[in-house]
């Protein structure tokens, strides 16, 4: 039964399992203990809000409705506050605290401990803090005289009454305004009939190609009718449109043979597309076509590298890019008048690695939104003439594609374990909210239609070890399941593999021997990190693995596969990414996320307590020990290529291993072995997986001419014999399309104000 304030509240002392906590001084008891924490008030809002629904859970956007109403609070603020009051419950020796809060991952929080007021030894309330929007003397205040008492009974009663009415009247009104202005919802056909089921329920979108091949970089024109998209077919791909209904696609022009056509975006007054193609000698260029396929015009030349991106502004006249790389490299956010082909950079403050990317103006034009640093980055915003940047989340996410939803609202696609899924984010309070679409990805919003296109991919993938060399034998398919298994990385003697895997329903780190079998099993409580690969200890024997608790914060793990024992290593990082063995014993290198998004490649030694920082390296994105060379290897987040530094980081031992691979975009796809060879994977327009040594000869072997590898992480055996990677055994994506969802109601004065998108 949910706590009712109101009758309560004559007392100011409410239990909580074993604690007394006394809210008019912010204090936790407990008998027989000495130590009696103090709560901030805030705290006591979050504990307020929780009791009154005790066993039940509150979701993250109500506590920060109640307690932190009309500000823009982060994630932060809440997470302190229950970790405050966990601390607090814990420091009186109840249960450790955790047992008393329960974390509801991407949710809330739930208390699971009895509550109960009572009686106050001293009714005063002199001096009764305010908790955001809840004050405690609503909790807590002095008796009055029984003939005083009933005068306000009966004046509570009117108030209520005429409250009642307001609410009513409200409720009927808000009722009509949004009968017309809602998308229909999705009706659910799973309503029983007795003993009889009737279908399963309808999703919230429909797929609008279904063909066998892969359809992605959707558009939609302004009036959210056509869409325009990429078709890909043997690694190359062409533009088609079609109508949002399920009508055949066709295509929009003639590629040429062996270009590719791909990132097109439709004009705000719907009469042309812009879209990139990418030539057979690895150049590009920016095109313009009408709507009907004529009039093919090109505006612009760029690199066929990776992470091009652009788009329209408002009035049509220009277009708007990203960061680019290669010849034509270009910091920061810049304009191309069509008319006179002339570029103006936008000026605003980036910081020296910082790469910004698919920069867009919100639909009033006031605004520009853009991401930066994609691979581990946020979403970012600021006035359109390059004033007032801000940072609008703080993730460190892989973000895949985004777009404004409004004026105050974006949507984009984050990767989260093995998927990608799609959030709205409001850009006044900074709540994000998960749309419930998984495997989503790219989304795209008409101007003025209301409509929501997306990519909805369907990758499995599967482990396997291939021989290199012109003698190597067929590939070997590993611990076969029908899930998502990626990052295999196999152990310094060749005897064991690591990886990550949804097989038994949840993402989580596996173990097996490679010769046995049976010994497959799942390490229970490492909740891994995707993005990140593996180390493992030269002896074999443990494994650092990146991953994030139960409340989403980043930190690095040494586990004993084979024991199924772990710790959560104290890394003196607010952001711990990525953590490999260094060259002498008790040495770690880490790569953080500090301030203003900077990475950084830290040597620490951990043998003294804080850990001592010995050295360290700016803008690093991944880092390899190569023990047979005795050399630091690793990428840079503002260019691609490969870097060494000796083992102690040494500032004059930084010098180039190769000036391109790996690519910035797939920073990830490298690795070494034990011998000291360096091999990165990437994608040819001949094949589809394919190895190539950053360092010697240079020579490629293809590992698959159709499967593509996953992006994550592979490992070579230690005499550089195999490779271990995760090939896709399915890989399909669609379009799908969607009415955009009213989003829950703001707060705004302590009320909650309805807003449609």
């Amino acid at each position: 039964m949910a706590l009712n304030l109101t009758e309560k509240n004559s007392s100011d002392r409410l239990r909580v399992g074993e604690c007394l906590v006394v809210l008019s001084s912010r204090e936790v008891h407990l008998p027989g203990t000495r130590k009696t924490p103090r709560l901030t008030p805030k705290s006591v809002g979050v504990l307020l809000a929780l009791a009154r629904n005790p066993g039940q859970v509150v979701t993250r956007e109500e506590l920060f409705a109640e307690v932190w109403p009309d500000t823009m609070p982060t994630n932060d603020v809440l997470t302190q506050a229950v970790t405050q009051l966990r601390k607090a419950f814990a420091a009186t020796g109840a249960e450790e605290g955790a047992g008393y809060i329960e974390t509801i991952a991407k949710t809330g929080y739930r208390l699971l401990a009895p509550v109960a007021w009572e009686a106050s030894t001293d009714a005063a309330t002199i001096d009764a803090p305010t908790a955001g929007g809840v004050s405690v003397a609503e909790a807590a205040v002095a008796p009055v005289q029984p003939g005083v008492r009933g005068k306000h009974r009966r004046l509570r009663r009117h108030v209520l009454l005429v409250l009642g009415i307001v609410l009513l009247l409200s409720t009927v009104v808000m009722a009509w305004l949004l009968w017309g202005r809602a998308a229909p919802a999705a009706q659910d056909t799973t309503v029983a009939e007795g003993n009889r089921v009737l279908g399963s329920p309808a999703r919230p979108y429909r797929l609008i190609t279904a063909t066998e091949d892969v359809e992605v970089n959707p558009s939609l024109s302004p009036d959210g009718a056509l869409v325009v998209f990429a078709r890909e077919r043997d690694n190359r791909s062409s533009l088609w449109i079609q109508s949002v209904g399920n009508a055949t696609a066709t295509p929009l022009l003639a590629t040429p043979t062996g270009a590719s056509d791909r990132f097109p975006v439709w004009s705000p007054n719907g009469r042309s597309v812009a879209f990139a193609r990418f030539l057979p000698q690895g150049d590009c260029e920016v095109l313009v076509v009408s709507a009907t396929g004529t009039g093919l015009r090109r505006v612009t030349r760029c690199d066929g590298t990776d992470m091009l991106s652009f788009d329209w502004a408002p009035d049509g006249g220009s277009l708007l890019f990203g960061s680019m790389t290669g010849r034509y490299a270009s910091r920061g956010i810049r304009s191309l008048d069509l008319a006179s082909g002339r570029w103006s950079s936008l000026q605003y403050a980036m910081g020296a690695d910082d790469f910004d990317y698919a920069p867009r103006y919100s639909p009033d034009g006031k605004k520009i939104g853009f991401v930066r640093n994609p691979q581990v980055g946020d979403m970012w915003m600021m006035d359109a003439d390059g004033s007032n940047a801000q940072r609008l989340t703080d993730d460190a996410a892989e973000i895949r594609g985004w777009s404004w939803l409004g004026s105050d609202e974006m949507v984009f696609g984050r990767r989260i374990d093995s998927e990608s899924r799609l959030y709205r984010l409001d850009v006044a309070t900074r709540l994000l909210r998960d749309m419930g679409i998984d495997n989503a990805q790219s989304p795209a919003v008409s101007r003025g239609g209301g409509n929501l296109a997306f990519m909805r991919s369907q990758f499995q993938s599967g482990l396997f070890r291939i021989p290199l060399g012109a003698n190597g034998g067929p590939p070997q398919r590993l611990f076969a399941s029908s899930a998502r298994d990626g990052q295999p990385m196999v152990s310094p003697d060749g005897a064991q593999l690591a990886f990550t895997s949804d097989r038994s329903g949840t993402f989580a780190l596996w173990w097996a021997r490679l010769n046995e079998p049976a010994s497959l099993q799942v390490l229970e409580g490492v909740r891994p990190e995707a993005r990140q690969p593996m180390d493992w200890a030269a002896d074999g024997r443990h494994l650092l693995v990146t991953g994030r608790d139960a409340d989403g914060a980043p930190g690095i793990y040494e586990v004993a596969p084979e024991e199924g024992h772990w710790v959560k290593l104290a890394v003196p990082a607010a952001e711990p990414l990525q953590a490999v063995y260094g060259a002498a014993p008790d040495t770690l290198l880490v790569v953080e996320r500090g301030d203003e998004e900077r990475m950084t490649l830290t040597l620490f030694d951990r043998s003294q307590q804080p850990w001592k920082r010995l050295a360290s390296l700016e803008g690093v994105s991944q880092v390899r020990y190569d023990r047979a060379g005795q050399r630091i290897l690793f990428t840079r987040l503002a260019s691609g290529g490969l870097w060494q530094a000796a083992p102690d980081l040494a500032a004059d031992s930084v010098e180039p291993v190769h000036a391109e691979l790996p690519s910035r975009w797939r920073y990830r796809t490298w690795a070494v072995a034990a011998h000291g060879a360096v091999e990165y994977q990437d994608i040819s327009r001949e094949c589809s997986s394919r190895l190539t040594a950053i360092a010697g000869d240079g020579t490629s072997q293809c590992l698959d001419a159709k499967r593509f590898s996953a992006g994550n992480g592979l490992s070579l055996a230690p005499d550089g014999s195999a490779v271990f990677i995760a090939l896709a055994l399915t890989d399909s994506a669609d379009i799908g399309m969607m009415r955009i969802p009213l989003r829950a109601p703001r707060r705004v004065m302590g009320l909650a104000k309805w807003l449609s998108p």
